[in-house]
């Protein structure tokens, strides 16, 4: 039997994502006909004061204890201790439970479903359970962008989804703590790229990639073409940048690879569905 991943959403959700440690939001579920890539069932960021008990969640869920320790278990498993920043990966149709030995525990949190998880390697398996992170940091900042471009609301919410986890599970290969140096993926190094002013096939060439290669690793990662993972790679980073800093909206186009203002505003309106002012008045918070 499946239990919910949190508590039903809170009904000031808009405000606690903006400006509190405190915050979760469920999205709708993509039905079996839809067989998304990727896509964004739950977000959040929380305290917790009490032992969870035992549940089953029916999607993959990525929990970060960002402060404090306490233990988990699973599977049947005798608990083991966690210690933060600790990365717990919780996969559907294995019991587990989890709960606090400090008073100081946080925890931040995604949840996803999708096609495409084999290739970022969502694989459940018992030695990938637990991972120790080197800083909480990073995922910290990265679960509230993740919050930021997701929104049911959105004319292109699945789009923006979809490359928010695929950033965000990146975030989470990148942090692992201990020995060896992290390589970035192909769409990783994509990504990166991606605010630079030049075109599909000159960005294959950097990636020593060919075309064809470079369409079908995006489209099996996320579920869309290069050109459509370029713009929505843009545009949640400008909703980043709308939502944490003071930035004009000019030098946000800029940023996000738009010399012209005008061209910028008329693209984020209709892909997000409102301009980039009210955006901004809608989601800014503390960065």
């Amino acid at each position: 039997m499946e239990t919910q991943a949190h508590p039903p959403p809170d009904a000031h959700w808009a405000a606690g994502r903006q400006h509190g440690d405190h915050w979760q939001h469920t999205f709708p579920r993509p039905t079996a006909a839809q067989r998304p890539a990727l896509a964004c069932t739950a977000v959040g960021m929380r305290p917790l004061h009490l032992p969870q008990a035992p549940r089953v969640f029916d999607h993959h869920v990525a929990l970060v204890v960002l402060t404090g320790s306490g233990w988990l278990s699973w599977g049947g498993r005798e608990p083991v201790d966690v210690v933060a920043p600790v990365l717990l990966r919780l996969p559907p149709g294995t019991e587990h439970s989890y709960g606090p030995r400090t008073a100081d525990w946080s925890e931040c949190y995604a949840g996803f479903t999708g096609t495409a998880l084999a290739a970022h390697g969502e694989n459940g398996h018992p030695d990938d359970i637990v991972t120790r992170l080197s800083s909480a940091g990073p995922v910290r900042r990265a679960v509230r962008k993740l919050a930021t471009v997701c929104d049911e609301t959105e004319p292109h919410f699945a789009s923006f989804a979809a490359v928010g986890l695929q950033e965000f599970l990146a975030t989470l290969r990148r942090g692992r703590a201990g020995p060896g140096r992290h390589v970035p993926t192909v769409l990783e190094r994509f990504a990166e790229a991606a605010v630079l002013p030049i075109s599909v096939p000159e960005h294959s060439r950097r990636l020593a990639l060919p075309r064809d290669d470079l369409r079908d690793a995006v489209g099996r990662a996320v579920g869309c073409s290069p050109k459509e993972f370029i713009l929505t790679t843009r545009l949640n980073l400008a909703k980043d940048l709308l939502a944490t800093t003071g930035l004009t909206v000019a030098a946000v186009a800029r940023r996000v690879g738009y010399l012209d203002q005008g061209y910028f505003t008329r693209l984020f309106t209709k892909r997000v569905g409102t301009p980039p002012s009210s955006f901004r008045l809608r989601h800014a918070r503390p960065s």
